[in-house]
């Protein structure tokens, strides 16, 4: 089984600068066939991971939609900063 929260972790690692102050945490929901990943960074990163025109949210989310696929659950990733 994929470790989402690990997969994730290593997409976002190369794009941020303060790499220390990223973090990747799981939290439930009450859909059993959901998981929902939460990226948290400061404002800087968090705009370079959405990217221009959310360019980049999209790539990391359908990375993340791939990886899950094994585990037969639909994966949503949101961008929060501290």
């Amino acid at each position: 089984m994929v470790d989402l929260e690990k997969t994730l972790m290593d997409l976002c690692i190369p794009l941020v600068d303060d790499k220390e102050a990223l973090s990747v945490k799981t939290m439930s929901t009450t859909d059993e066939h959901e998981i929902l990943l939460y990226v948290y960074a400061n404002s800087d990163d968090v705009a370079r991971l959405i990217g221009r025109k959310g360019a980049m949210a999209t790539s990391i989310r359908q990375m993340i939609s791939i990886a899950a696929r094994d585990i037969k659950k639909r994966v949503s990733v949101k961008f929060e900063a501290y």
